[in-house]
């Protein structure tokens, strides 16, 4: 298998052109359900109803499960929608359920089993749909923007996070916890020089929960060569979105693609994006010394990514 290509066309029917066990990762965004319509026929996104919408995916990603070595991770940003709502504003009118002329009838105007303005739950529809089909649900990462993108609502807190689901091949995987460590909260050293008590309540055995060595009574504390620097990364992470010259709406930040890869591709491994989009995945691939094979259905989006990485689509 060749790599370092982009292949324009639809990410179902070149996945099944792949070997199996063939790339490392995979780190993608899939068109969330009814929120754009990219103008190209066979998208994802614009299904009828959730229901296809998740089906349709789980198929695709029962092909990258395939694809992926043993030891292979899934990195799933996903985002929900809200029912009743269209792109920008309401749109279920119940005197037009046709919608009026020259008016598009938005998906979500009406969901099954959803009122009005609820939130549908599609980010563990499918999550819980992949485990299902025999994936490993390993961990929801929450991607916390402190720059989000506006709301006009004034009836809810406006949203300022999106998923990034961790899924596995098999139970034991890739993922390099030393490369995306993060240092470890300024009160940690000061507290672990102080000495520990052996009638503190922590150093005994607390019922129903395994005993923390941490807790372990200490009179002097921990000498400073002792004390770790660094912490295993949390599952929220603050990464700010950046601006995107190119003509793609929904480019997520390179240091999101760069954690994940990181953590879930091994140097000089192979990474999927079965969504390329503005090919931000393999750009970061190329950085970080990994290879990458995209795949995107828009012919724009190839010639963008093309440009921008400087590899070749085919």
């Amino acid at each position: 298998m060749e790599t370092d290509r982009i292949y324009c066309g639809d990410a179902l029917t070149v996945l099944k052109t792949l070997p199996d066990s063939s790339v490392n990762c995979c780190v993608t965004s899939p068109p969330y359900y009814a929120l754009r319509d990219y103008g190209v026929d066979g998208q994802i996104g614009r299904e009828e109803t959730p229901a296809l919408y998740v089906e349709r995916l789980t198929s695709i990603f029962r092909e990258v499960r395939r694809v992926l070595t043993p030891d292979g991770t899934l990195w799933l940003n996903i985002a929900d929608t809200y029912a009743g709502k269209g792109n920008q504003g309401e749109s279920l009118d119940p005197k037009y359920h046709n919608g009026r002329t020259g008016q598009a009838v938005a998906l979500n105007g009406k969901v099954e089993g959803c009122k009005a303005k609820d939130m549908i739950g599609v980010p563990w529809l499918l999550a819980f749909a992949l485990r299902t089909d025999g994936w490993y649900l390993r961990s929801d990462i929450i991607w916390q923007k402190a720059n989000p993108m506006p709301e006009s609502v004034t009836d809810r807190p406006s949203r300022c996070y999106e998923h990034i689901f961790l899924l596995s091949k098999s139970r034991r995987y890739y993922y390099d916890a030393a490369a995306i460590a993060e240092p470890v909260a300024a009160s940690t050293p000061a507290r672990m020089k102080r000495g520990f008590g052996a009638g503190n309540k922590y150093s005994a055995d607390i019922p129903g929960q395994k005993h923390q060595h941490l807790n372990d009574h200490r009179p002097n504390g921990y000498a400073d060569e002792d004390i770790p620097q660094l912490r295993n990364k949390r599952d929220v992470w603050q990464i700010n979105t950046v601006p995107y010259r190119g003509r793609h709406f929904a480019a997520f930040p390179p240091k999101l693609a760069e954690t994940c890869l990181l953590a879930g591709c091994p140097p000089e491994g192979v990474v999927l994006d079965p969504f390329l989009g503005s090919g931000t995945t393999a750009a970061v691939a190329k950085q970080l010394g990994r290879h990458y094979i995209g795949i995107e259905l828009n012919p724009d989006y190839c010639k963008l990514a093309e440009k921008r990485i400087g590899g070749v689509a085919v």
